[in-house]
């Protein structure tokens, strides 16, 4: 690498952070926060009840999801309930309110995605898909 050159570690390090605080500006200006919106778009899904598959859906440990679940239960977003058979599982629900939520939230996310694909044609989405796939992989220990 060149000496005047940034890695693309450092490169992309800084791209992520600063759409990461741009998309968290559009969530909360929808009314909701990232972690709200990766919890309902996993319960909108359908295939992840529990607390434990949630927590594995979105990447999180488990005492991380239940900070944002607890928060979301008291604001009436979700409810959480016993599975029958096994106490030890709680079987998380959305709530109307957190469905409404949920709308306004992926209709955020979409025009953010919209402003983020300006300029690019949907073969420099796919092969930016299939290089970041790469990078992560390339990442990862042997």
């Amino acid at each position: 690498m060149p000496p005047d050159e940034e890695s693309l570690s450092l490169l992309i390090g800084r791209a992520a952070k600063e759409l990461s605080r741009s998309f968290d500006d559009v969530l909360v200006a929808a009314g909701g926060s990232a972690p709200a919106w990766q919890v309902l778009r996993a319960l909108e899904a359908g295939s992840h009840r529990t607390q434990a598959d949630l927590a594995a859906a979105i990447g999180v440990r488990q005492p991380t999801l239940t900070h944002h679940l607890d928060a979301m239960e008291r604001a009436g977003l979700v409810i959480r309930e016993r599975a029958d058979g096994n106490r030890r599982v709680q079987v998380v629900t959305v709530t109307e309110p957190g469905r409404q939520l949920f709308l306004r939230l992926r209709r955020a996310a979409a025009s953010f995605d919209g402003r983020l694909r300006a300029g690019l044609t949907d073969g420099d989405v796919a092969e930016l898909r299939r290089v970041l796939a790469q990078l992560a992989e390339n990442a990862r220990p042997d």
